[in-house]
């Protein structure tokens, strides 16, 4: 076997025994190996995409719904520069990746051979670990040195905070199966453990954080921020305590008993000055809105809760913590209710009741202004599709303005899960993430799929959609809000300006039914609520699409706050 061949093929099945099941290959010369062996390992299932962005991006939607580490490979040059915002999205996000980049041997390094560029540490300080794999050569010790080197890859990809690793692999030619002239005699054999299980174990941790006992307070909140955890802790706390509960979408807590309208009640003035906390509770990144951040900073404790899908929680305190407004006051790794609370008897204050009361007449003014008008408004899109998905469905938010309507008018519900790149909230690769997500999400629970995106955002990743024969392609639904351009900031201060409509506002004039012709998807175009359950029947990869104004979306958006503000002061 050739030294290029036995490298790709200890490397894919070491990370196999490691736990490896799904795989993004990008075409190209140099990867050639990697791409030959991950297609003839029989337990990975592996994708293909023309476009390294489209599969970076494929790749952190599959890692993100399954929860386990996805590999993304692909050629030497530009191809590896690609791979770059989805490294950042995953980094920030906390989703384990394995970025697997070829690259030219040493030989042809900084002499002007052709696609080669300096790849050494090309992603920086977002990824977990970096190693520069080098070129196989039959000299004692390398097969060891392959496998300890992919189990630990694996372990930081899904250690403490989870996050994308990058191995650069030189390769020499040749780059196919065919024996050379001469083959080398390697001084140990290739295989792995006898067992079939990796080079290195890994136990998980031995003992569970102890929590921190929070203090007795009345005025208490809990903020549950987008991230990957699990809800229900804290939703029990907010029972217990009475404390409400603020949640994003992405957090997947806001679930019943959850405060649906929180983002209107605290940018209502008065609520806000009569609500100050004398506690707040948060868990994931709450940086959605700035009415959570200016919340955050009028608290007198903030305690910071570092809890993780797949690391261990303690681990994580000595690597990041999420306190975008800079006022933790204590980093724990698991929280108690108050000493002296019964489970049995949940506590209720003027404080809980009175939030409980504004939850209330908050909800009946967004639901009142929504449904004044049956034509299909961005926010009522976004109201209505989270209430009529099935249980056991997954839904991605797109970034911008697809996720804040959510927050804004999704009711408290369970059985959904949702989930967005929220690690960076670009707008890079939204379809691809999507479409990867999907096709995890049905490959281990099959529940239905769904995607709420902005025109931008499916034009920017237009090439996402592009699945060539016989790819596993997911049944998933794209509902495209088409604004004709960027909707988010017709709400914010450049509105005002001059070259507002060319500079940020960016028209585009495409139909998103020109985009599924180019693609052969169908597609449909909503006008009317009461059309939405129709059009979110069928199988397979499919575009909806809403039509509205921008103009016309943010005047609603200021009518829904006016609502709210008017239902609140009028309460006693």
């Amino acid at each position: 076997m050739n030294p290029s061949t036995a490298l790709a093929r200890v490397l894919v099945d070491e990370l196999a025994r490691c736990g490896l099941a799904e795989a993004v290959v990008a075409p190209g010369s140099r990867s050639t190996p990697l791409a030959l062996a991950l297609v003839a390992h029989p337990g990975i299932r592996v994708h293909v995409r023309v476009d390294e962005r489209s599969a970076s991006f494929l790749a952190l939607g599959l890692a993100r719904a399954s929860r386990r580490p996805v590999a993304v490979v692909c050629t030497s040059g530009t191809a590896a520069a690609n791979f770059h915002p989805a490294v950042m999205e995953a980094d920030e996000s906390g989703v384990p990746l394995l970025v697997l980049t070829a690259d030219r041997p040493p030989e042809l390094r900084g002499t002007g051979a052709n696609q080669t560029v300096d790849q050494i540490g090309l992603y920086g300080g977002a990824v977990r670990m970096f190693a520069e794999v080098g070129t196989p050569d039959p000299v004692p010790g390398m097969v060891a040195y392959w496998r300890s080197l992919c189990c630990r890859a694996w372990g930081a990809a899904i250690g403490g905070r989870p996050g994308p690793v990058h191995l650069n692999v030189a390769f020499r030619e040749p780059l196919t199966p065919d024996e050379p002239a001469v083959a080398p005699t390697w001084t140990a054999p290739l295989d792995g453990r006898g067992d079939n299980g990796p080079w290195i174990s890994r136990p998980g941790p031995l003992t569970e954080p102890a929590p921190l006992v929070l203090p007795d307070v009345e005025r208490g909140v809990i903020v549950c921020g987008d991230g990957d955890y699990d809800p229900v802790p804290f939703l029990a706390l907010s029972e217990v305590t009475g404390w409400p509960l603020l949640a994003e979408p992405t957090s997947n807590a806001r679930r019943v008993g959850a405060v649906s309208t929180y983002r209107q009640l605290l940018a209502s003035p008065g609520f806000a000055a009569e609500h100050t906390p004398e506690l707040v509770v948060s868990v994931g990144r709450p940086n959605l809105s700035r009415q959570i951040l200016a919340y955050l900073r009028r608290a007198e404790r903030h305690v910071v809760v570092t809890a993780g899908a797949l690391g261990d929680p303690a681990a994580s305190l000595a690597n990041a913590f999420s306190d975008p407004a800079r006022t933790a006051t204590d980093v724990v790794a698991a929280v108690a209710p108050p000493a002296g609370l019964s489970w049995e008897e949940p506590r209720r204050t003027d404080w809980s009741r009175a939030w409980e009361r504004a939850e209330a007449a908050a909800r009946e003014a967004v639901d009142g202004v929504l449904d004044a008008d049956e034509a299909l408004s961005e926010p009522r899109l976004a109201r209505d599709l989270v209430s009529q998905l099935a249980a056991g469905s997954l839904l991605f938010a797109g970034s911008s303005m697809p996720i804040r309507d959510l927050d804004a008018t999704m009711r408290a519900r369970c059985g959904l899960r949702l989930v967005g790149n929220r690690g960076v909230s670009g707008i890079d690769g939204t379809v691809s993430t999507a479409i990867g997500a999907a096709l995890a999400h049905q490959s281990e629970d099959g529940g239905q799929a769904y995607a709420l995106l902005g025109d931008l955002a499916m034009l920017h990743d237009q090439n996402g959609l592009i699945i060539g024969p016989g790819e596993p392609s997911p049944d998933l639904a794209i509902i495209v809000v088409n604004n004709d351009g960027g909707g988010i900031f017709s709400g914010l201060e450049q509105a005002g300006h001059p070259d507002f409509e060319r500079v940020f506002g960016t028209p585009h004039g495409v139909s998103m039914e020109k985009v599924a012709a180019v693609a052969d998807l169908p597609y449909t175009r909503v006008e009317w609520a009461t059309d939405l359950p129709k059009a979110l029947l069928g199988e397979g990869l499919r575009i909806v699409e809403v039509c509205t104004t921008r103009a016309g979306s943010a005047a609603l958006r200021r009518r829904i706050q006016d609502a709210v503000d008017t239902a609140v002061n009028a309460l006693p």
